[in-house]
């Protein structure tokens, strides 16, 4: 019957009463009294006689058949109703039931398919960059086809004879483009670069074919899918185009692949070798581009590659293996009836670097107490990935695994806490780990070291105090091989057991390598590093060197950055090496001891789906565990303070082109100039000067500056104008070239003009920490006087803003989002604003310049939201001086806050010396004999030739005279002497234009003048530039027997009355080293000498 049949799909569906489901689901006989199976007979009889009785009076009163359709309708309707309902209300009490497992598994199952930009708020879309790869996917691939065709299978082809009739028959990667799926900034951590992490994502239908004839061969692939993220530095940001000066790219985790085999490789598609020969491309694509292993594309020259390639790691993390509890057991019996045990050991992987632990046999409850120190290369990015196997015979069996972020163990110092294992039905693993900051002081090694030996573990292996980073640049004049072969020099390095090997740079006895190496040093007082360079068939020696570590103990900054002479080589044979040395500090949070065992057992349902192992508040079994101790000092990034301060002293110029005419230009007027200063990203502005060609400033700047390679400071000069200031010239000073001198006094010509030069006084300060100097500093300091009312900086104030504890709540009981905000006199810096807390971290940094640290305080304000005040502290400077090295690093109370309430910061004063306060006795306006001001001669002879800075000045550093620049040199591979002529200064005028001017030389003794040369002549320039060059094929002892015999001539006609001589110049070629060259400015003789 109808109705019967209804209530009994209800029944199913779980929305009906228990009448329906024994009427579709009767008893059978002999389990219900004969007086129930009577009832529930008649009753279904009744129902049934119900449903026909409305059609039977329908018929009798003959009612129309539409009204008994419009009552079935209404009926079907609510019984549909009715069952839809108890539906929703039986899913939602199933979902209540089971909230925790639903979520896990459904959720995150549904949130690893979707794209970052959805999962991570912080991650943006890139869909305009998907359209322009798309666009241009056609062209990169017809790149790719000529590279693999032109470039890559020519070099295959000649690598080996078995493959020298290897060809690419078909080179096409798709229609499908690489995809960028998210992408992510990261600004927060370092000002002097640009970090983003890119999501790719590639499904491509690309198809390559290769077939080589001769063993009629043919492979392929069809079809590659890769995702992973790719991180992308552009550092370090320079003041000029391309305004980065490198772009460095890697991968922090492996990326999947998958790829499709065609041809003779289908047989790679079977599983056991698919598995393998993806992870041998794997291995090939993380030997160069995944951590620690980087691709970096310089853009701008004099970049010291090897270090942007291989930069200081940002710490090291001890990872204290302790124990794991109610692992799965893997070893059954009898097909699983009965259970048995499992034989665990632990595999930890960061990035590359990979530690497998010993094995315990029969055990469910496993303890290693083992220790492993990796370093930590990226933070955030890089994660500790720990997996749990059973050792068996044939194939270990996976017992879960558990995924750690390691900027959280940087934020926290000390994690040590049970994580449970994913992947699996239960099992926990109990870690402690601990994040080494790197010093740059040897201050507390002693006490690392003595730490380390109250350290105990299974491992062989003792725990480190310091790391060494080595950078191997380049070598110079290394020996020949037999029969006056060039060598092929690689570079063996080894630290006690350790040894690692350069790349090898083939055919060249003047190798550059730009390599990078790291060790781990246990106690560098002992040790020594060992460098050996061979030639490529490792037999023949071409030079050693022996460095004992206790070197660097003394040296600033734990560096060493010079030539090293090689011992067994040539006379002259030498390597280039920066060695850096870092004291690994475990921070007070806490000391490396081993915890205790967990008292009760890890809950055993499966770990939470997701990316990252969240941390557990309670400790094991949920008690709480103590608060670590907070620690007692700062941990800033190993780059703060050591900015450096630049002061400009613009004192004059001459010979400016006056714009201000009258009459059309008849009549020759002024101009009234201003300077304008531009560094950094700030302009200063000079006052202006009302009608005067050749006026006098007298006004000094100081600015804070980080040594970037390519900075610039940019000049530019103007006449003051009612309407619209015209140009009067500009140039250029290379900060490197003043970092380089420390001091430059000069004149500097002005380019895009006719005429017009600029006096600049320029000082690279030097940051010392005595004492002793500030009086003498501040002396000279009250003596000068300057046009724009400057007085200059004595010292330089670093304070480092890390961390505040115990700030009040608001007032409505919620914790406040803190910022900082430091002040001294009226410049003042504001921190990022933390999330709610109690205790929030900045980790910022900012500098002051201080005119006299005696008398100067700084403060500390701290607010929520820049709005209601948390408290505030204030630091008298001499505070600081009293410190050791002129550096306060400690908690300080803070004033109108709780009585706990503390914030925890570093200052560090640096006093800024200066050549002037220790050479010059006199004011500013006091005049040698000679009526010049007096100021200290500067002296380029510390100038690193490696880097050619190209400025340099005579041997008694004067500038007042007429000079010329030459470059000297001996080209030992092409047996020439060369002459180079660079440029003048200071040139006599030879009328009201100045002088139309040229260099001519010859080398004497020369009877015939065959080695008389000639530039070209520059019009109406006091100041020309050259910059020709002029070969003399010599050997280098004829050479170093001439005598260059110069002078400078104005161009005159046969009729003019004017002076043709302007300065002459004879000079020894014995008295320099050809081999080495020089490049100096060398004064010039008067016609009367």
């Amino acid at each position: 019957m109808p109705s019967a049949e209804d209530e009994a799909e209800a029944a199913v569906s779980g929305g009906t009463a228990g009448t329906a489901s024994s009427s579709s689901s009767p008893p059978l006989p002999g389990q219900a009294p004969a007086g129930e199976r009577a009832v529930s007979a008649l009753w279904s009889f009744a129902k049934c006689l119900g449903a026909l009785l409305p059609v039977y009076l329908a018929g009798y009163y003959g009612f129309s058949i539409s009204l008994v359709l419009l009552g079935v309708m209404v009926y079907m309707g609510w019984k549909h109703s009715r069952q839809d309902k108890a539906r929703r209300l039986n899913a939602a009490m199933y979902l209540l039931e089971n909230e925790v497992q639903f979520t896990t598994e459904k959720i995150f199952r549904i949130k690893r398919d979707l794209p970052p930009w959805v999962t991570f708020p912080d991650v943006e879309k890139a869909e305009w960059l998907n359209k322009m790869l798309q666009q241009a996917w056609p062209f990169i691939g017809h790149f790719v086809e000529k590279l693999l065709l032109e470039t890559i299978a020519p070099t295959i082809r000649a690598s080996s004879i078995h493959l020298q009739t290897l060809s690419f028959t078909k080179v096409n990667l798709g229609d499908k483009a690489l995809k960028v799926v998210g992408v992510k900034a990261h600004t927060e951590h370092d000002r002097r670069q640009v970090m983003l992490d890119l999501y790719l994502s590639y499904a491509g239908d690309a198809e390559i074919n290769v077939e080589i004839k001769k063993y009629f061969c043919k492979a392929g692939v069809k079809g590659i899918q890769l995702q992973g993220k790719l991180r992308v530095i552009l550092e370090p940001l320079i003041g000029d185009v391309p305004l980065v000066g490198a772009i460095t790219m890697f991968f922090i985790r492996r990326p999947k692949l998958d790829i499709n085999w065609t041809g003779l490789t289908n047989l790679l598609d079977i599983p056991g070798l698919n598995a393998m020969s993806d992870t041998m491309i794997m291995d090939a694509i993380a030997s160069q581009l995944v951590l620690p292993n980087r691709l970096t594309i310089p853009l701008v020259a004099d970049l010291q590659v090897a270090q942007l390639r291989s930069p200081l790691p940002r710490g090291v993390v001890r990872i204290h293996l302790l124990e794991a509890e109610d692992l799965t057991a893997k070893d059954t019996v009898i097909k699983g009836l009965i259970d048995g045990k499992s034989d665990p050991y632990a595999v930890l992987r960061v990035g590359t670097q990979i530690f497998t632990s010993r094995h315990v046999d029969s055990n469910l409850n496993p303890q290693w107490r083992e220790m492993y120190e990796v370093i930590v290369h990226e933070v955030p990015g890089q994660e500790l990935e720990v997996e749990v196997f059973d050792k068996d015979p044939d194939q270990d069996d996976f017992l879960g695994r558990v995924k750690v972020d390691l900027a959280i163990v940087k934020q926290a110092r000390v994690v040590d806490d049970w994580f449970n294992l994913r992947d699996v039905p239960s099992g926990s693993v109990h870690l402690r780990l601990e994040w080494l900051s790197l010093l740059s002081s040897a201050d507390r090694l002693t006490e690392v070291i003595q730490r380390n030996q109250n350290l105990t573990s299974k491992t062989t292996d003792p725990p480190s105090a310091a790391i060494l980073a080595v950078y191997l640049d380049q070598a110079q004049d290394l020996p020949m091989r037999k029969g006056n072969k060039d060598p092929s020099p690689m570079v063996q390095i080894s630290i006690q057991d350790t040894t690692k090997e350069s790349k090898t740079c083939y055919g060249c006895s003047h190798p550059v390598w730009e390599d990078a190496f790291t060790f781990f040093i246990q106690d560098p007082r002992k040790q020594d590093i060992d460098i050996q360079v061979k030639d490529d068939d490792r037999a023949l020696s071409l030079g050693s060197l022996s460095i004992p570590l206790a070197r660097l103990l003394t040296s600033p900054e734990l560096t060493m950055d010079q030539w090293f002479q090689l011992d067994s080589s040539t006379s002259a044979g030498r390597i280039y090496i920066k060695i850096v040395l870092r004291v690994l500090w475990l921070s007070d949070d806490a000391t490396p001891t081993t915890p205790s065992t967990r008292p009760l057992a890890p809950g055993s349902g499966p770990g939470h789906g997701g990316i990252t192992a969240e941390l557990n508040p309670m400790g094991p079994g949920g008690l709480a565990k103590p608060p670590p101790s907070r620690p007692q000092h700062t941990t800033p990034d190993p780059e703060f303070a050591t900015e450096g301060v630049l002061r400009i002293h613009l004192l004059e110029a001459q010979n400016l082109i006056a714009k201000d005419n009258f009459m059309g230009g008849m009549v020759k007027g002024k101009s009234d100039p201003y300077v304008k200063i531009r560094v950094a990203g700030m302009t200063f502005r000079s006052h202006t000067i009302k009608e005067n060609l050749n006026p006098v400033w007298n006004e000094l700047y100081e600015v804070i500056l980080t040594q970037l390679p390519g900075q610039e400071i940019q000049f530019d000069l103007f006449d003051k104008d009612i309407d619209q200031d015209d140009f009067l010239g500009r140039f250029k000073v290379n900060l490197r070239d003043i970092i380089s001198a420390q001091f430059i006094n000069t004149w500097y010509t002005l380019n895009d003009v006719k005429s017009g030069r600029v006096h600049l006084l320029l000082e690279w300060l030097p940051r010392v920490s005595d004492l002793l100097k500030l009086e003498q500093i501040l002396q000279y300091q009250s003596q000068q006087l300057f046009q724009n009312k400057v007085v200059l900086s004595a010292a330089v104030l670093f304070v480092y803003v890390e961390r505040a504890h115990g700030l009040a709540l608001k007032k409505s009981g919620k914790e406040p989002k803190v910022g900082a905000e430091v002040i001294l006199k009226n410049v003042s810096h504001k921190t990022k604003v933390c999330e709610r807390s109690t205790s929030p971290r900045w980790d910022e940094a900012f500098h002051f310049l201080i005119r006299d640290p005696r008398e100067e305080t700084l403060t500390v304000k701290l607010s929520h939201s820049w709005g209601q005040a948390l408290g505030s502290t204030t630091l008298a400077l001499r505070e600081v001086m009293a410190e050791p090295n002129l550096v306060l690093d400690r908690w300080l109370a803070l004033d109108g806050a709780l009585p706990e309430s503390q914030i925890l910061l570093r200052a560090t004063l640096k006093i800024l010396d200066t050549q002037l306060a220790t050479l010059c006795r006199r004011a500013p306006g006091d005049l040698d004999s000679m009526g010049e001001v007096v100021i200290p001669r500067w002296d380029p002879s510390h100038l690193d030739l490696r880097h050619r800075a190209g400025f340099a000045m005579g041997s008694d550093g004067s500038t007042s005279s007429s000079q010329v620049k030459l470059s000297l040199g001996y080209g030992t591979e092409e047996n020439r002497l060369f002459i180079t002529v660079h440029a003048c200064r200071a040139l006599t005028a030879c009328s009201k234009d100045g002088a139309d001017s040229y260099v001519t030389f010859m080398l004497l003794p020369d009877k015939k003048g065959t080695t008389k040369r000639r530039t070209a002549t520059k019009k109406r320039d006091l100041n020309p530039e050259f910059n020709e060059r002029f070969d003399f094929e010599l050997s280098l002892e004829e050479s170093s027997q001439k005598k260059l015999d110069l002078s400078v001539k104005n161009s005159v006609s046969f009729m003019s009355r004017e002076r043709e001589l302007l300065g002459k110049l004879q000079l020894d070629l014995d008295q320099i080293d050809l081999k080495s060259g020089v490049t100096q400015w060398y004064d010039l003789l008067p016609e009367s000498s």
